[in-house]
Order: structure tokens, then C-alpha cells, then sequence
């Protein structure tokens, strides 16, 4: 497998939880340090030589799509219109799939920070072409090097990055981080409607496809005011 050249970026929910932030804006153009969510994920992808994205719209989406076309540098930029419907993340993928082309290719969060392991892509990318098996890697953080969550965690996660669910009253060291490489084998014989990305997981698991990578720095999951407030903290102090 080829390094991903291409990648989606998750932008067009409706950032209830960071209202009111969010009344007059999308949640990707809610800004952290001084640059809006949005452009965090573009330069990122930037920095890891991606040259196409999709993002998907939907609340404030003209904002949005004004917004992006004033970059005038990183990748080339395509609009995956979702203001008629709303399709959530699994669907808004499969919307989003016919210009994501055949090969692997990166699915990021829009709320999804993160600081160190700058390249946490790349290492995504060499783990799923090191791993025959994996239809999909998905980046894990620690909890104890995250903020913005408090759950039981997402899955365990063996020796081999091979992931499994959290069975009835189990808990995990681990979140999911928001960022993904992701085979679009998994969507073959979906629709275009509304559904969770839950589904092509629950199908990479069922071929034992489903892998994890460490992320090796500080995660934040930036989904409403008071993380917004503690990532901006934790940025400025520097000690992440």
C-alpha cells in the first residue's frame, strides 16, 4: 500500500454541545489558539503531504465553504454538500466516497487536537501497509494523556494493535482519537443514508481487521465550551 494521498475530514454536525459558540457558526470554524478547528485538521494534513480533502458540510455551510476557499495553501479542497440531510459520520462517508477514490485514506475528526507525535499519520499509514489483515487503524490516546472525555473507554487493544469492543461492565485505558486510515472496502453495499461509522468497524471486527496505534503525545477532544477552555489552557502552558 501507498502512502494515503487523500482524506475526508468530519465537519459537518451540528456542534450542539459547544453551543453557544456554535449559534452562529459551524463547530469547525470555532476557534483554539487563536486558529479555527477546521484549519488545525487542514494543516496537519498539509504537513503530512496529503494534497486532496473532502469536507463535509451542513450547519452554516456557506461560512464554512467561504472559509476554505480563502486558504490559499495546503491541499485541494472539495465540498461534500450535506444540507439537504445530515447523514452522520458513516453515511457522510459514503456521500463523500466518490472522491476518495479506491485506495486507503484518512478520516479525521474536526474536533480532534492533538500535540506531539507529529507524525501520527504517517505511522498510521505504516501500520496499515505493514498489516495484511487491517481494514482500518484507528489512532488511540491514553487516558491518562487526554482530556475532554470521561467514559469507559472504547476498545482493548492487544499486543498486535488488533482492537476488540468493550464487553457489558469492561472499561479501557483507551480512546478513540478521532483520526483513522481507512480501506473503502468497508463500504461496499452501504447506502447513502443516515448511519454511524460504528457499522464499518463493527465489519472490519468481524474480519479481524480492526487495529489501534498509540498515539504518542496529548489528545483533546475539543466538543464544548469547557474543553475548548481546558485545551486552550493546555496549549498555552506548553506542558502537553
Amino acid at each position: 500500500m501507498n502512502k494515503p494521498t487523500k482524506a475526508m475530514i468530519a465537519a459537518a454536525g451540528l456542534g450542539s454541545r459547544m453551543r453557544p459558540l456554535t449559534n452562529d457558526r459551524p463547530k469547525a470554524l470555532v476557534e483554539l489558539a487563536g486558529k479555527t478547528l477546521i484549519d488545525h485538521q487542514l494543516d496537519r494534513l498539509e504537513e503530512a503531504g496529503i494534497g486532496q480533502v473532502v469536507v463535509n458540510v451542513h450547519h452554516f455551510a456557506d461560512r464554512l465553504e467561504i472559509h476554505l476557499q480563502q486558504r490559499n495553501h495546503g491541499p485541494q479542497i472539495c465540498i461534500s454538500d450535506e444540507r439537504e440531510q445530515l447523514l452522520e459520520t458513516g453515511g457522510g462517508l459514503i456521500k463523500a466516497a466518490r472522491h476518495l477514490g479506491s485506495e486507503p485514506f484518512f478520516v479525521m475528526n474536526v474536533d480532534a487536537v492533538w500535540t506531539g507525535h507529529r507524525r501520527a499519520l504517517d505511522d498510521l499509514a505504516r501500520k496499515m501497509a505493514a498489516t495484511p489483515d487491517a481494514q482500518a487503524v484507528l489512532l488511540l490516546a491514553k487516558k491518562q494523556r487526554s482530556l475532554g472525555l470521561n467514559s469507559p473507554g472504547d476498545f482493548q487493544m492487544d499486543k498486535s494493535g488488533r482492537l476488540r469492543r468493550l464487553q457489558a461492565g469492561e472499561s479501557s485505558d483507551w480512546y478513540y482519537a478521532g483520526v483513522q486510515v481507512f480501506d473503502p472496502v468497508l463500504m461496499q453495499g452501504f447506502n447513502e443514508q443516515k448511519f454511524s461509522t460504528n457499522l464499518f468497524w463493527d465489519r472490519a471486527l468481524a474480519n479481524d481487521g480492526l487495529f489501534g496505534l498509540e498515539l504518542q503525545g496529548f489528545w483533546m477532544h475539543v466538543g464544548d465550551p469547557q474543553s475548548l477552555q481546558q485545551a486552550e489552557f493546555k496549549l498555552k502552558k506548553g506542558d502537553t
